[in-house]
């Protein structure tokens, strides 16, 4: 693209993702735009980092719609109405139904290496305590297209981080979320730069 990239980027809590998109871009690192914040929580912390970044904000919340459609067309509403190129989904816990438009469009971010601790439920703190209970060696994030399932879609990129044997779920959190700081922008260039094909269930990355 010649122009910076378009993000909406959908939120539930702290927007520890969001400012991690914002911070990259305000250091020359992503060169792209956050032009809207949706969050499905009211009382979402992530809000108050979108008003300080000075993105508009707007808040859909689950049970305030009628049906999933409902909740879902109201949030796609807001990234046309901003005229969004991509939509980035950072700790946000609600399943949404994609449009035909937004196919391919939408990004999210899991914090394990899907498909082992992925679906519904696992988010966060749960995804590293099964991980420890589960006594595996490694973990790490994995950046997909969302499609219309929890944690499902192809997958464009993994990042591996090895699993320690004093790690904590707060310990293991947190360099889990280090590699994530790296790989959300990784994954955004890719798409900016028109090197991602869907293949089926693959994703292939042109030179």
């Amino acid at each position: 693209m010649s122009q910076p990239i378009r993000l909406a980027v959908l939120i539930s809590g702290g927007g520890t993702t969001l400012q991690n998109l914002l911070d990259r871009i305000n250091g020359d690192q992503l060169d792209a735009k956050v032009v809207a914040v949706v969050s499905s929580s009211a009382s979402a912390g992530g809000l108050d980092r979108a008003r300080n970044a000075r993105v508009p904000a707007t808040i859909v919340e689950r049970k305030a719609c009628a049906s999933r459609d409902e909740f879902s067309t109201r949030i796609f509403d807001v990234c046309r109405a901003e005229a969004a190129d991509l939509v980035c989904m950072g700790g946000f816990l609600q399943l949404v139904q994609v449009p035909h438009d937004f196919s391919n469009r939408v990004l999210n971010i899991h914090p394990a290496l899907i498909p082992a601790f992925s679906g519904k439920g696992f988010h966060g703190h749960f995804v590293h305590q099964a991980v420890l209970e589960a006594g595996v060696k490694v973990t790490g994030c994995t950046v997909h297209f969302a499609d219309n399932e929890y944690d499902h879609g192809p997958i464009i990129l993994q990042h591996v981080v090895p699993v320690e044997d004093d790690d904590t779920p707060e310990s293991l959190a947190a360099r889990v979320f280090a590699a994530e700081c790296a790989a959300y922008p990784e994954a955004i260039r890719l798409f900016a730069a028109g090197r991602l094909r869907v293949d089926g269930r693959r994703v292939r990355i042109s030179n």
